[in-house]
């Protein structure tokens, strides 16, 4: 049976949404149910082949940790390309969920250093290879009659994204402490294999945009299109730092967390559980900002989405002087609340709407028609340069040991300070950039701000 090529002719929500938005909750469950008891895992539960503990130090697993979450956001241009000039968005997502699954499946049957490399890898393309081919197909469901539907879709999107991780950051290190590292990384795994039928389910109410690798290089190679899409590469390089001090709620802030008094209204919370903040302020900022925060800003300035990228910036470089007060109390003696790090989530929550959702939105507008999946995966390899900047900066401490100026607070202060410069940078990026906005369905563009 043939799909049909082209959005539908229609002015309400396109037909395939709530197949896609099923999906990605039931892959972000997965995703983060796994990404959460990772740090716990390497550094308590990790064995070697003779079954004995084979731990890791905190600076290596946080190493190990960036490295992963670089290669997750690395391998996008693998699928990006794979989708834009072979297999189509729809195909390369269903062949790289059943590897993304397999990764899970190894995770669960060997908690060894071989299975964790194995199963990190396999996770590690499947998860990276579909996301660029995800939020494209997204966007690829609308056409001019509903285009104005757009930002409140990926808002959706992401409030999808979310609801999902919430249960599972929760579940997850519940699972680890009661059952073992066998079932907290099997249930994940199972809701991976639940993603992947849902989105099978929808097929015939997608629109299947086909690859044409022909015009895909035609289009790559236009001046104007070449000079597009350097102006992004220069965005996404700034935004990478965003990456690089947001992804480290996963690391080194669990690992704060451990040395911390972990109760919350009363009840004791596991280190890794915290990371559950993270998605339910996210479920209620995302209308906060949308309803109340943005039209009132907008009251006194015009709020593109660079400059919407611009404050966040500056509310992420805050966010981590939070855990550098915290860290400074720790060093000498004293166990502060967790409360602390709830105050540094609401802050970096704050950051990712503005910078995340905006970016995404941005990026896919900003893409031509044959670029789509191509260009969301240069926005993903943002998260990647973070990331490795990130592990780089931990193989420095690892290798220095305690005589680096980066251990205790000096740790925290540092990222601060790096996310402080690249908001007074990004300024004249801002003030600068124009770029043009893209349709599947438009065969011209027009100008935006």
């Amino acid at each position: 049976m043939s799909y049909r090529t082209s959005p539908a002719p229609i002015t309400t929500m396109p037909p395939g949404i709530p197949f896609i938005i099923g999906n990605e909750l039931a892959e972000r469950f997965s995703f983060y149910g796994m990404r959460t008891i990772l740090m716990i895992f390497m550094t308590q539960a990790l064995l070697n082949h003779q079954g004995m503990k084979d731990v890791m130090s905190e600076p290596e697993a946080s190493k190990w940790m960036h490295l992963y979450m670089g290669a997750v956001y690395l391998t996008p241009l693998i699928g990006g390309l794979l989708a834009d000039l072979w297999l189509g968005k729809y195909r390369t997502i269903m062949c790289l969920s059943m590897l993304y699954c397999m990764g899970h499946l190894i995770l669960a049957l060997d908690n060894t250093r071989t299975g964790l490399f194995w199963g990190l890898s396999c996770v590690a393309l499947g998860a990276g290879g579909i996301k660029p081919c995800v939020a494209s197909h997204v966007g690829d469901q609308f056409g001019s009659g509903n285009a104005h539907l757009l930002p409140r879709m990926y808002n959706l999107f992401y409030f999808a994204i979310n609801f999902g991780s919430v249960f599972s950051t929760l579940l997850t290190p519940w699972l680890m402490k009661n059952y073992g590292p066998h079932v907290a990384f099997g249930v994940p795994g199972v809701f991976m294999l639940i993603a992947t039928i849902l989105f099978w389910l929808g097929r015939h109410r997608f629109a299947h945009i086909q690859p044409q690798p022909r015009l895909f290089w035609q289009e790559l190679t236009r001046p104007d299109v070449m000079r597009s899409m350097a102006g992004l590469i220069l965005i996404y390089l700034f935004i990478a730092m965003f990456w690089s001090l947001f992804d480290q709620t996963a690391s080194r802030w669990v690992l704060q967390a451990t040395r911390m008094d972990l109760h919350l209204f009363g009840i004791q919370v596991l280190p890794d559980q915290i990371q559950a903040v993270n998605p339910l302020l996210v479920l209620g900022m995302i209308p906060l900002f949308s309803i109340v925060i943005y039209p009132f800003i907008g009251r006194f300035v015009t709020l593109t989405p660079l400059r919407k990228i611009c404050f966040g910036f500056l509310v992420a470089a805050s966010s981590f002087v939070v855990p550098a007060f915290i860290e400074s109390w720790i060093t000498v003696g004293e166990k502060p609340t967790i409360w602390w790090q709830v105050i540094a989530y609401v802050l970096i929550t704050a950051a990712e709407i503005m910078i995340s959702i905006t970016a995404l939105e941005f990026s896919y507008t900003q893409a031509p028609a044959r670029l789509k999946s191509f260009v969301m995966a240069l926005f993903y390899a943002s998260v990647f340069t973070g990331n490795l900047f990130t592990a780089l900066v931990n193989a420095s401490i690892e290798k220095v040991g305690l005589s680096s100026s980066l251990n205790g607070a000096g740790y925290y202060w540092f990222f601060a300070k790096c996310m402080a410069v690249t908001a007074v940078l990004f300024v004249f990026v801002a003030m600068f950039y124009k770029g043009r906005t893209y349709l599947q369905d438009e065969e011209s563009a027009s100008l935006s701000a």
